[in-house]
C-alpha cells in the first residue's frame, strides 16, 4: 500500500508540475505576441516619420520654408586664407526678383457660362429628397509634405 501511495503522489506532483510549466510557457507566448505587436506598430510610426523627415528636408521643401521664412541665396563666398589673406569679394546678398504673375485664360467669357449651366441644370432636375449636386473648387494640396 505505501509503494501505491508514492506512485499516485509522483504521478500527481508530476501532472501538477506539467501543468504549471504549461501555464508559464502560455503566458510568455502570449506575452511575445503582444510584443511583436508592438513592436510592428512601432516599426509603422518609425517609418511615418522617417517620412515626414524626408519630405522636410528634400530640397524643393528646404528651399520653400526659406522662401516663407524671408530668406534669400547667398552671394558669391569670400575665403580667409590660413595668412589672414581675402580670397574674393564680398557682396550683400539680394532676393531673387519675383516670378511674372500667371497671365489670365485666353476664355473669360467662356468660364462664366458653366457656372450658370448648374443652377439652370438643378433647377430642371425632377424634386427628390436628395439635394442637388453642387460644384466645388479644386482642393489646393496643403503645404506639409506627407500629411
Amino acid at each position: 500500500m505505501p509503494f501505491v501511495l508514492l506512485v499516485v503522489a509522483l504521478l500527481g506532483g508530476g501532472l501538477i508540475s506539467l501543468l504549471l510549466l504549461n501555464s508559464a510557457l502560455n503566458e510568455g507566448s502570449f506575452q511575445l505576441s503582444r510584443l511583436k505587436k508592438e513592436t510592428t506598430a512601432l516599426t509603422d510610426e518609425e517609418q511615418a516619420l522617417q517620412r515626414d523627415v524626408d519630405g522636410y528636408s528634400a530640397p524643393d521643401a528646404l528651399q520653400r520654408r526659406a522662401q516663407e521664412l524671408g530668406l534669400v541665396p547667398g552671394g558669391s563666398p569670400v575665403f580667409i586664407g590660413p595668412d589672414g589673406k581675402i580670397a574674393g569679394t564680398p557682396a550683400a546678398a539680394e532676393a531673387p526678383p519675383p516670378p511674372p504673375p500667371p497671365s489670365p485664360p485666353a476664355s473669360a467669357p467662356a468660364a462664366a457660362a458653366p457656372t450658370a449651366a448648374p443652377s439652370a441644370a438643378a433647377s430642371a432636375a425632377p424634386t427628390s429628397g436628395a439635394p442637388a449636386p453642387q460644384s466645388q473648387p479644386p482642393q489646393q494640396p496643403t503645404p506639409d509634405p506627407g500629411r
